[in-house]
C-alpha cells in the first residue's frame, strides 16, 4: 500500500510517522520551498503527549518544551497579580501526563521530521500537489516537480486554504469575522522568560497583549489586538500597543507575525471516495484554548491505523468519529475566543474541557468506561518483577488484548492481567496496585491502536 501525503504540519507529519512505522509507503509533499519557522501553535495539551509517547518523540518534546508558565498580569504597567491558566496537576496512574506542555510549532514539526527519517521517509519541499484523479483502484497525483504518483490514497493535510478540500468541492462552511484582528507573531523581548505576561489597562483588564515565552529559542510568542487604523504588522505596532498599555517592555526582532482574523470552520466532508482530509483541511480553530494542533494531530492518528488496515467500515469511521470531535472542540475554541472579546478577565482559564482527554468515540451510554473511551494507563510489573506501564503494551502499531483475571496467552499483543500471587501459563503482567483492574472493571478489553476502548467485556 501507498499513500501520499499533501501538506508536512504537524498532522501530515503524525499521519507519516504512524503509516511508516506500519510498513505502508509514504511521501509526503509540501509546496513550500522552506520549512516553517514561527511557533504558530505552540501549546501540547495532555492527549496529545499520549500520542506522541506511543508516535516515540516524547522524550525529545519534554526536554525540548516546558510546562505551562504562570501569567503575570500587568495594568497601565504596574504588576497586580500571578494567574495560572490551569492549576498543575500530579501525575496520575490513569493520566502520565496531566499538564499541557508549551513547545514552539516549528520546534514540534522538526522533531516529528527526524522521527519520519528513522524510517526513511523525508519531507519533500516545493513538491505542491497540483491535480488528481482517482478511480476505485487509487489516487493518480500530480506535482508542481512535474512528477505524476501513483498511491492507493490521498490525504490533503494542507491547511486552511487546501488545494485537495477546494479540488474536492467540499464546502467549508462557518464565518469569517473581519471586524476583529489579532497581530500574532514571535518577537523578542527584555522580559524574565520564567513567566507569561498579560499587559492591559485598569480600565479594560480583559483586552489586552499577552506574551508566552518560547522555550529554548529566546523568543515570545504574543497576541494584541489591531484597531482598524493599524495598517502594518510590524514590531512598531506591537511596541506602540504595549507602550499605550504602559507596558515597560522593550522589543527586539520580530520573527515571523501573521495577522489573525476569526475564522472558524468545519469541512462538511472529511472523505470523498480514496482522498481524505486532517488537520487545518478539515476544520480551522481560534488560537484560543489551544486546541487546533492538537485536534489536527489526532486526525492523523485516527486515520492511520485506519489506512494500513484498508477495511471498507474503518474508513468509514474516520469522519464519523473526527467530524464530530472537531465540532465540539470549534464550540470549545469558539466560546473562549467570545469571552476574549468580551473583555472576560477569566478568558484565559482552562479546565477539562479543553485538554482532550475527555474525547470519546463512544456510541452508548452506558456508565463506566465503555467502547470507544480512551483507554487509561496503569503501573504493572511484568513477568521478571520490571516496572512496566499499560501504554508501554499498548505503544506501537498494533490492537492490544488484556484478559482480566484470566489464563494467558500467546498471542501476539494479548496479555493477562493478574493480582499480585497469581500466576498464568502464557504472557501476563501484575497488576500490583489495583489501578487496571478498577480503571478497567471489565474480564476482557481491546484497546485499538490509536488507543481507545474497541472492545470491553464485562
Amino acid at each position: 500500500m501507498d499513500v501520499v501525503i499533501a501538506g508536512a504540519g504537524p498532522a501530515g507529519l503524525a499521519l507519516a510517522i504512524d503509516l511508516a512505522r506500519r510498513g505502508v509507503g509514504v511521501r509526503i509533499v509540501d509546496k513550500a520551498t522552506e520549512f516553517f519557522r514561527g511557533s504558530r501553535g505552540d501549546g501540547l495539551q495532555p492527549r496529545t503527549l499520549e500520542v506522541f509517547d506511543d508516535l516515540g518523540v516524547i522524550d525529545v518534546v519534554l526536554a525540548a518544551g516546558r510546562e505551562t508558565p504562570a501569567l503575570r498580569v500587568h495594568l497601565d504597567g504596574e504588576f497586580v497579580v500571578e494567574r495560572r491558566i490551569f492549576e498543575p496537576r500530579e501525575p496520575m496512574p490513569d493520566v502520565p501526563y496531566p499538564n499541557g506542555w508549551t513547545l514552539g510549532q516549528a520546534q514540534i514539526e522538526g522533531i516529528l521530521r527526524d522521527r519520519l527519517a528513522e524510517f526513511g521517509v523525508r519531507v519533500e519541499l516545493g513538491a505542491a500537489l497540483t491535480g488528481f484523479t482517482q478511480d476505485a483502484a487509487g489516487v493518480t497525483a500530480e506535482l508542481a516537480t512535474g512528477e505524476t504518483v501513483r498511491a492507493d490514497y490521498l490525504v490533503g493535510a494542507d491547511g486552511g486554504r487546501s488545494f485537495v478540500r477546494k479540488a474536492l468541492g467540499i464546502e467549508f462552511e462557518g464565518v469569517t469575522d473581519e471586524s476583529f484582528r489579532m497581530l500574532l507573531g514571535d518577537v523578542e523581548a527584555d522580559l524574565d522568560p520564567e513567566f507569561g505576561y498579560w499587559f492591559a489597562t485598569a480600565a479594560d483588564p480583559g483586552r489586552g497583549v499577552v506574551m508566552s515565552p518560547l522555550p529554548g529559542i529566546g523568543l515570545f510568542q504574543f497576541g494584541a489586538p489591531l484597531e482598524e487604523e493599524d495598517v502594518e504588522p510590524s514590531v512598531a505596532t506591537l511596541q506602540s500597543t504595549l507602550d499605550a498599555l504602559g507596558a515597560r517592555v522593550r522589543l527586539g526582532e520580530l520573527t515571523w507575525s501573521t495577522v489573525w482574523r476569526p475564522n472558524v470552520r468545519l469541512a462538511k466532508r472529511f472523505r470523498v471516495g480514496r482522498v481524505f482530509l486532517i488537520g487545518d483541511a478539515a476544520h480551522v480553530h481560534p488560537p484560543t484554548g489551544g486546541q487546533g494542533l492538537n485536534t489536527s494531530v489526532q486526525d492523523a492518528y485516527n486515520l492511520g491505523w485506519k489506512l494500513a488496515d484498508g477495511s471498507p467500515e474503518l474508513l468509514d469511521s474516520y469522519e464519523t468519529e473526527r467530524r464530530a470531535v472537531a465540532e465540539r472542540v470549534l464550540g470549545v475554541s469558539s466560546e473562549l475566543l467570545r469571552k476574549y472579546r468580551e473583555g472576560d478577565e477569566r478568558a484565559h482559564e482552562r479546565g477539562a474541557d479543553t485538554d482532550q482527554l475527555n474525547i470519546s468515540y463512544r456510541t452508548s451510554d452506558e456508565p463506566g468506561l465503555a467502547a470507544g473511551d480512551r483507554a487509561p494507563d496503569a503501573p504493572l510489573l511484568d513477568e521478571d518483577g520490571t516496572e512496566v506501564r499499560l501504554f508501554d503494551l499498548f505503544r506501537g502499531p498494533h490492537a492490544t488484548r488484556l484478559i482480566f483475571g484470566g489464563p494467558g496467552a500467546d498471542e501476539p499483543h494479548t496479555y493477562a492481567v493478574l493480582r499480585p500471587g497469581e500466576t498464568a501459563t502464557g504472557r501476563y503482567v501484575i497488576d500490583a496496585e489495583g489501578h487496571a483492574f478498577a480503571s478497567y472493571a471489565a474480564k476482557e478489553v481491546v484497546v485499538r491502536p490509536d488507543g481507545y476502548v474497541g472492545e470491553l467485556v464485562r
